[in-house]
Parts: structure tokens; C-alpha cells; sequence
């Protein structure tokens, strides 16, 4: 197996893990309510489960 011949040292990690960054999630406005979501995702909005504007599903009352 292949072995450092030397300690790499903090800068230079670091330098090298630069690249490694968080990302901001990218949201959209849907068009039938206006509310923002993740792409390609479904999301709930007044009590009906929306995906590509439409409702796909209703949540029922509790009685």
C-alpha cells in the first residue's frame, strides 16, 4: 500500500478542500399559487398536495 512520505499540512488540505462547498437549494414559484418550491417536487399548500400545478391530493377533515 502506498504511504505519505510527509505530513500534509493544514494549508495545504485546505487549500485542496476549497472546492467542497454548501449550495443554496434552488426554488420555484409555482404558477396556479404562487407559492415557492423545490423543482420537481410536490408540496403542500392549503391543505392540498400540489405537483406541476396541479392538486393532486386533499386532505380530509377530522371529525
Amino acid at each position: 500500500m502506498a504511504h505519505p512520505k510527509r505530513k500534509t499540512s493544514k494549508t495545504r488540505r485546505d487549500k485542496r478542500r476549497t472546492h467542497y462547498k454548501a449550495t443554496a437549494k434552488k426554488f420555484v414559484v409555482c404558477s396556479t399559487t404562487g407559492e415557492s418550491h423545490l423543482p420537481h417536487r410536490a408540496y403542500w399548500y392549503e391543505g392540498k398536495l400540489y405537483y406541476k400545478g396541479k392538486v393532486v391530493l386533499e386532505k380530509e377533515a377530522v371529525a
